[in-house]
């Protein structure tokens, strides 16, 4: 899927280990926000991280 502009942060893929230690494939899917930011002085509709957002690394358009 998509990719943090500014943390880099995407989709993780590993196994599921159940208590038996079965394994089936799953991912780990991080939290990505479609905004409008600024992206070299212009504003620009990008996939960026709630992580990213909550501690201001971005500004809202």
């Amino acid at each position: 899927m998509a990719k943090d502009v500014i943390t880099g942060r995407h989709t993780v893929f590993g196994n599921k280990r159940s208590h038996a230690l079965n394994s089936s494939r799953r991912a780990w899917k991080a939290n990505l926000q479609k905004v409008r930011i600024l992206v070299d002085g212009k504003p620009k509709r990008v996939w960026v991280s709630a992580r990213a957002l909550k501690s201001g690394k971005v500004t809202r358009v």
